[in-house]
């Protein structure tokens, strides 16, 4: 099988230099995913393409290949092309018809060429001559130039055609690795999930900075939403997730601060701890979910004055979009049903919060604040690479890992249905349930006298959820065939 990857517009128009550079970025970062798929995968092309290529009869791969390329930043589009030997005119003719004949069949079609390389012919005639092969020898609905059911698309370089089978978006932005690093505010919730997606679709390296208000379980939810992000739009870079606990500021704030303040002051304090997590990680700048006017700590007055409490470079991609877009984002991305079952942990709940901040109040407000505690929740901090936030320390239980189910045995797929969607899950004599892991805490219709195998690609998800399952009451061991 054959991809053959345009690249995003932007990345076309730059410099000869910088296009290079990001090019080469972009095949060294689609070199690494991919090779965990297969280590046969051949990434290359130099200047207007990237080819990706398996010499394999096996097509089963195809479509876990093919989710990889549309989720990686820097690319338009991916065309899954055929590969055509050819020495004249009329062969490019004869391919067309029998590649192409039977998918214009009562349909309306045209013919596009893209061509390279010295031949005796140009693109026009090519068109031309594959357009009225196939008119004559099909079943179609005639030639129509301007908004076809079908456009043929054939790519001619030097002495090789290639036929497009499908054609496929792409996530657009410019490839990991060639822009610097930024530190994400990450809840859980739809706006920070959403913002933290476009910075890595800019080609921004991305950690995730995650202020725990809510204990444990706050913590493990926020770390499945990052890792799904990271492992789907950027694992070809390790990042890494900086959990701080926040609880005795959310106390201090509490009792030293005017209700009505409360708000504004918890964001100012978050944002000087952001600054020193990412000064110690090389980062210039800070990425949050912050749009204007969606609540009230969110006026233009009330987000200046949180801005002062840090130098650094604040982002805000998110800042005049409506929510609705921004949860179309999320649905899209898949993160839509980890914000959804996301609890809501409030910091600090002001009666009549100001939306109209003044900085000297504010600062006098804070005053009153001990120091140390913002001192504190730093030193305390909890740094992981992203690729090991479940290896945790936290687990009472060991959780048997079988490789065989037994007759009875009841098999949860607990990967998120994008994942399903690509690679499914068959076994002939086994009950398959999908319920994916953010949903499974919440299930109430599971039989407490069945066992279950839960199950998921690496086995690092199913650990950590039958580890919580077992503490409930449940049979649960882990299946990883």
């Amino acid at each position: 099988m054959k991809f053959i990857i345009k690249l995003f517009p932007e990345i076309i128009i730059k410099s000869r230099p910088v296009r290079k550079q990001l090019i080469t970025h972009l095949k060294k970062n689609l070199r690494k995913m991919l090779s965990e798929i297969s280590p046969d995968i051949q990434v290359t092309g130099s200047w207007d393409f990237v080819a990706v290529e398996l010499e394999s009869k096996d097509n089963s791969e195809e479509n876990v290949i093919l989710e990889v390329l549309k989720n990686t930043p820097g690319i338009d589009f991916i065309l899954k092309v055929k590969t055509h030997q050819f020495e004249t005119l009329q062969d490019i003719a004869d391919i067309t018809v029998r590649e192409y004949a039977e998918r214009v069949k009562n349909r309306t079609f045209c013919v596009r060429v893209k061509r390279s390389g010295r031949h005796a012919f140009n693109s026009i005639q090519a068109e031309q001559k594959a357009g009225g092969a196939l008119f004559h020898n099909s079943e179609s609905a005639g030639v129509k130039l301007k908004n076809p059911e079908v456009t043929v698309q054939l790519e001619i370089k030097e002495e090789k055609l290639y036929t497009v089978e499908s054609k496929t978006p792409g996530l657009g932005g410019f490839p990991i690795g060639r822009q610097e690093s930024c530190v994400s505010l990450i809840s859980g919730g739809f706006d920070s999930s959403v913002a933290s997606y476009l910075m890595m679709k800019r080609g921004v390296r991305t950690h995730y900075c995650f202020f725990n208000l809510g204990g444990l379980a706050h913590e493990v939810g926020v770390k499945q939403v990052a890792h799904y992000l990271w492992k789907k739009y950027a694992s070809s870079h390790r990042v890494l997730f900086i959990s701080i606990p926040f609880e005795k500021v959310v106390s201090e704030i509490l009792e030293k601060v005017h209700h009505s303040q409360m708000g504004v002051v918890l964001k100012r304090m978050m944002l000087r701890v952001a600054e020193q997590v990412a000064h110690e990680f090389n980062a210039p700048g800070i990425v949050t979910g912050e749009c204007v006017g969606q609540v009230s700590s969110q006026t233009l007055t009330n987000l200046a004055v949180i801005d002062k409490a840090s130098d650094i470079l604040t982002m805000r991609p998110l800042i005049s979009m409506d929510k609705q877009d921004i949860i179309a984002i999320s649905r899209a991305t898949g993160t839509e049903a980890f914000a959804a079952a996301m609890p809501e942990y409030c910091g600090v709940i002001s009666d009549k919060p100001t939306t109209c901040a003044k900085l000297d109040r504010i600062e006098k407000e804070e005053s009153n604040f001990d120091i140390s505690v913002i001192e504190q929740a730093f030193a305390e901090r909890k740094v992981e690479n992203i690729d090991q936030i479940y290896q945790t320390d936290t687990n009472i239980d060991d959780i048997d890992v079988v490789s065989i189910p037994g007759t009875e045995d009841i098999v949860i797929d607990i990967r998120h249905p994008h994942e399903l969607a690509v690679k499914p899950l068959f076994l002939t004599n086994n009950e398959i349930l999908n319920i994916p892991f953010f949903k499974l805490q919440s299930f109430d219709k599971l039989d407490k006298s069945s066992q279950y195998l839960l199950y998921c690609d690496k086995g690092v998800m199913s650990q950590l959820q039958a580890e919580e399952l077992k503490q409930k009451g449940y049979q649960v061991k882990v299946y990883q065939p």
